[in-house]
């Protein structure tokens, strides 16, 4: 039992060892060009992104169908970010994200047929059919969750850093939030902890400039989202989200920071979703001309299908196959996710509590 004068603090049983002595910190000199990457890396980010691109279309197909329930939030437009972020991403690292989750699964490895399986609430999927789109979750793949309460990730993911850091694994968290979160109290509490410690973990803000109906010119005072560390001590950058190569590349350079033991770093993704916020949302909030003009200067794959070109890394033929693959991969999870059977109901008391 604690008495009232009992010390908090006192009583965290994974305080960290040691503090490292605290320097100034001065915000690191983005890098002016992405680095290179070889054409199997082109190729493979490509692949990643057409198969999150693939996988949410045909989740919003299943969900007009009725065969998906609850809310479902597609990530269209953004996969540049979550493709970076991963093509940098240690054996330990971790991801925590919010409900705009599928993209962060599939890029961290998770089975399309699991995830879509989830989607549609079927036994086969990663959390047995009972979080649906918004909670699932894999230890295995180091991917713990997308999260429904708007901005509840970060201060999980500022823990999940705790918890490198005090195990010495080398493990760097990445906790995702979009710009409509990063204006609740929880964050800031979350980042004032992770600066007074030290913590590896790289707070990604994807900015796709409307927390669901609202822009962010309108809910913020502050629209460069990566000064919001400043106070804390935290250094920040703003890239370009649309761009897989500019995105490994402020990845990379965020990572080596923590890594470093120099603690938490900021990346703000400015990106864009073509639908929207959620299945549920018309989206009249913005004009046509407005979509269709990111669409055709922007898109983050035809982007890197123009890079693909350059490189001479793969014809348009090779390029156009790959789709094909990718689809059929997509056309199985769907099948799948429809032929698994539903959970038992008994499920209803399975999960709800660890004995530790």
């Amino acid at each position: 039992m604690l008495s009232a004068s009992t010390n908090w603090g006192d009583t965290m049983a994974t305080k960290p060892k040691s503090k490292p002595k605290r320097v100034a910190r001065k915000r690191p000199a983005a890098k002016k060009a992405a680095p290179g990457a070889s054409n199997d890396e082109l190729l493979s980010y490509y692949n990643d992104m057409l198969l999150i691109r693939r996988f949410e279309e045909k989740a919003g197909q299943l969900y007009g169908m009725g065969l998906i329930g609850g809310f479902c939030h597609l990530y269209i437009g953004q996969e540049a970010v979550v493709v970076g972020m991963q093509a940098t991403a240690g054996e330990n690292d971790m991801v925590v994200t919010s409900y705009r989750d599928h993209g962060h699964m599939l890029a961290c490895g998770m089975e399309a047929k699991g995830v879509m399986a989830e989607l549609t609430g079927r036994r086969g999927g990663y959390s047995k059919g009972k979080g649906g789109s918004m909670h699932m979750f894999s230890r295995e793949k180091n991917f713990y969750g997308g999260h429904g309460i708007v901005g509840a990730q970060m201060p999980i993911g500022t823990g999940l850093a705790f918890a490198s850091r005090y195990k010495e694994d080398g493990g760097v968290c990445h906790a995702y939030c979009g710009d409509g979160a990063i204006n609740q109290g929880q964050i800031y509490e979350a980042f004032n902890m992770a600066s007074l410690w030290d913590l590896p973990v790289i707070y990604v803000i994807e900015n796709n400039k409307y927390g669901m109906g609202t822009s962010i010119e309108r809910a913020s005072a502050v629209t460069e989202l990566y000064k919001r560390g400043a106070s804390f001590g935290i250094p920040g950058t703003q890239v370009n989200g649309m761009d897989v190569l500019e995105v490994r590349a402020a990845a990379e350079e965020a990572a080596a920071w923590c890594r470093a033991g120099k603690g938490p770093y900021i990346l703000e993704m400015k990106t864009y979703r073509y639908r929207g916020h959620s299945m549920s949302d018309p989206a009249k909030y913005r004009t046509k001309e407005e979509v269709s003009k990111v669409r055709s200067e922007s898109d983050p794959i035809d982007l890197l299908r123009d890079k693909i070109a350059v490189a001479k890394a793969a014809t348009e033929d090779e390029l156009k196959d790959m789709d094909k693959r990718v689809k059929a991969i997509v056309m199985a999870a769907a099948e799948f996710s429809q032929q698994s059977p539903e959970p038992d109901p008994s499920e209803l008391y399975t999960d709800i509590l660890v004995e530790a």
